[in-house]
């Protein structure tokens, strides 16, 4: 019998656009600094100890770093609209971005990401300039990655390391555990905060191939916009598929392990057989099923999945899904 390949054009309809609301700390707002003593703490050879906790002003956020912390030679200020003094970015407009700059007017990183990689400048009335990357070209700065590679980082568990650099107190020591850190009582910084994802779910109705035999489905296709409101960070969307003899189920959702663990995201054109993208699916490509999981069932229902960034400022935008299936 001749194989026939039948494409159906399935229009959902989405026009998908999650809506999430960023708890942004206040400059008067409690610390996410560990109270811990040893989980509070950087060095500097000129300065000593800098406390993050004392002051009750540090906050580490999605988009930046707020507050500023206590030093022999003073406070440390990371953003110039929560300083000691208040706002001051009508005059001096700085700050530290968690992810890259530049660091506005009103206070805000319009372009961070919460992935982590901290960019720009602190001040302190004796030391002066802090830099916290050797790359500040997004905040007015230049890139000095070649004879002096270093930055100020937080892991996915709010771990500060690295090193920042002042012309005056040089190295600024964030983990006793940095590399060539000099032997000491350990410390380091440890924030509460942690980025996370939005995720929403979305279930189709059931789909009817009309083949009383049963078909195969071959892939699945999104059309839409990772990113649709153009901010930072990296937006997802992958799929769990169902199938079934009859139309009321059972639906047993699963991705490429069989199992409901995860979720098909990896382009045909990577494997036939599907599987996982650690960046998901992207739009306007067809991502395969392992076709032991979906043969020979009429019908079908998918599960899309969209993520948000990290900073939960932006998501996928899907509105079209295309089905292909052969019987």
């Amino acid at each position: 019998m001749k194989h026939i390949r039948i494409f159906f054009l399935i229009i959902v309809g989405l026009t998908v656009i999650l809506s999430f609301v960023i708890l942004l700390s206040s400059a008067g707002a409690a610390t996410n600094i560990s109270a811990t003593s040893s989980e509070h703490l950087a060095w500097d050879d000129t300065s000593g100890w800098w406390n993050f906790y004392d002051t009750n002003t540090v906050n580490v956020e999605g988009a930046q770093m707020t507050g500023y912390a206590s030093s022999s030679s003073g406070e440390v200020s990371f953003d110039c609209a929560s300083t000691p003094s208040g706002n001051v970015c009508g005059s001096s407009n700085y700050g530290i971005c968690n992810g890259p700059g530049p660091h506005s007017s009103d206070g805000t990183c319009p372009n961070g990401d919460a992935l982590g990689t901290l960019t720009g400048y602190a001040w302190n009335d004796v030391l002066g300039w802090i830099s916290f990357n050797c790359n500040q070209t997004t905040h007015g700065g230049t890139d000095q990655c070649g004879t002096s590679n270093y930055y100020v980082s937080v892991d996915s568990s709010g771990v500060f390391s690295g090193w920042a650099w002042n012309d005056t107190a040089g190295w600024v020591n964030f983990n006793s555990s940095n590399p060539g850190s000099p032997s000491s009582t350990p410390f380091k910084v440890v924030t509460t905060y942690s980025a996370t994802s939005t995720v929403a779910t979305l279930v189709s109705d059931v789909i009817d191939t009309q083949s009383a035999g049963g078909a195969t489905l071959n892939s699945i296709t999104w059309k839409g916009q990772n990113n649709a409101n153009g901010k930072a960070g990296n937006t997802y969307v992958d799929f769990q598929i169902a199938v079934s003899e009859s139309a009321a189920g059972p639906w047993n959702f699963i991705g490429p392990s069989g199992t409901s663990v995860d979720y098909y995201g990896a382009a045909c054109s990577t494997s036939f057989k599907g599987g996982i993208s650690s960046s998901g699916a992207s739009p306007d490509t067809p991502i395969c099923f392992d076709p032991s999981q979906v043969a020979n069932k009429r019908y079908l229902k998918y599960l899309v999945r969209l993520r948000s960034n990290l900073i939960q400022n932006d998501t996928p935008r899907i509105d079209d899904i295309i089905l292909n299936w052969s019987k």
